[in-house]
């Protein structure tokens, strides 16, 4: 017995009474029939419905044939009365994103002759994937053109049009489809052969945001965010802009340009930094002039300026020169013999400190789990 579909002639229905007619269990569940639903079940890129039947959970839709199948937290009666609530905050969600996917692909397919080539509905973004390369340039003006579309709030029809008349009609389709299909139309924008749920008009969509465009395959796939997602996606943006400008007393839109002018300065501070540090390197490096193996502790140095001092006081010390920083029985250490080799000695030092790193002939860096009372007895034993 096929399933009478409730979504397909209300979108926005929320509550609807059916009666049971089959239910097994499975392995995810307890698989419930009912003569008339208004759950969708997942397919085309659109998830499924979540609700419940009277208190019990509907944790998933599929459907199999004709039937649609709700798989259920616990088990129902066959000819059971039971009342049916949509999870509706997803469903409307679901829909926004869904019918503004139609909307940008018929522009886009409309400007470029591009197909949409697949797209996924996820927790916080949409997917959409076009077969062919959109200039990133005009992605702003697709996307206004988008949103022009919604604010002229226009009707959403789906219709099954007689297979005599179906061959004639201009429809985008990722693949040939045997008659019936269900052609989803918004005049002016897009006609798409699909089976999912969508808004009853454009301007239910409320507003579309292209948030990146990136290479994929021979074409690109778009993430953007419709609706309720699109809204929350700007008052975030928004907010966080607001305390940027509150942080670098500039006004909102001018943010962009006290940034610039804040990492240009901290730039320079770098660069001026950089060469007191190495100018400070050479003076620690010099007091162990000549001196032979050295062991020498630093406060939180990076591992290139690790490497670095290490560097300069081999080159003065005449030995190996081991440099370490860290605390707390943990360190990031750097071993460094211009014209020797320190594997060995790395090696030994990983294994008896609870260590590992690596390096070439005559340089090795790595982390150490030991005290730096441990570590001083190391070099002390291998140094003497």
């Amino acid at each position: 017995m096929a399933t009478e579909k409730l979504f397909y002639a209300d979108c926005h229905m929320q509550r609807f009474s059916a009666s049971v007619i089959s239910c097994e269990e499975r392995p995810q569940g307890f698989a419930v029939v009912l003569d008339r639903t208004a759950f969708y079940p997942e397919g085309g890129g659109q998830a499924c419905d979540t609700g419940a039947l009277d208190q019990i959970r509907v944790l998933a839709v599929q459907e199999e044939a004709d039937e649609v199948i709700h798989i259920c937290d616990g088990a129902l009666t066959p000819g059971q009365e039971v009342e049916g609530i949509i999870d509706y905050d997803r469903r409307f969600d679901l829909m926004q994103q869904h019918t503004g996917e139609h909307i940008l692909s018929g522009v886009i397919h409309r400007r470029y002759g591009f197909h949409n080539a697949g797209f996924h509905v996820g927790q916080q973004v949409m997917e959409v994937d076009f077969d062919g390369v959109i200039p990133t340039e005009e992605l702003t003006q697709l996307e206004l053109e988008a949103n022009r579309a919604v604010w002229q709030n226009l009707p959403v029809k789906a219709t099954v049009p007689p297979e005599a008349e179906l061959a004639a009609l201009p429809y985008r389709t990722k693949k040939a489809l045997p008659w019936p299909v269900r052609i989803v139309e918004i005049s002016g924008v897009d006609s798409c052969a699909c089976c999912g749920v969508h808004t009853a008009n454009t301007g239910e969509v409320g507003l579309i945001k292209i948030l990146s465009c990136v290479k994929f395959r021979q074409g690109v796939r778009l993430e953007l965010v419709c609706g309720g997602r699109a809204w929350n996606y700007v008052n975030q943006a928004w907010e966080q802009n607001r305390e940027i400008s509150r942080l670098l007393s500039a006004k909102m839109p001018e943010t962009a340009v006290a940034v610039k002018k804040l990492s240009d300065q901290l730039g320079q501070e770098r660069f001026r930094f950089a060469s007191t540090q190495r100018q400070l390197f050479g003076y620690i490096a010099e007091a162990y002039g000549g001196k032979g193996n050295v062991v020498h502790f630093e406060d939180d140095l990076s591992g290139a300026q690790l490497r670095q001092l290490a560097e300069a006081i081999a080159g003065q010390c005449g030995g190996v020169a081991a440099v370490l920083s860290g605390e707390k029985g943990s360190f990031h250490v750097c071993l460094a013999c211009p014209g020797g080799d320190v594997n060995d000695l790395g090696k030994a030092m990983a294994e008896a400190l609870n260590g590992r790193g690596g390096g070439k002939t005559g340089f090795y860096q790595g982390t150490l789990q030991a005290d730096r009372e441990e570590i001083e007895d190391f070099f002390n034993r291998q140094f003497s």
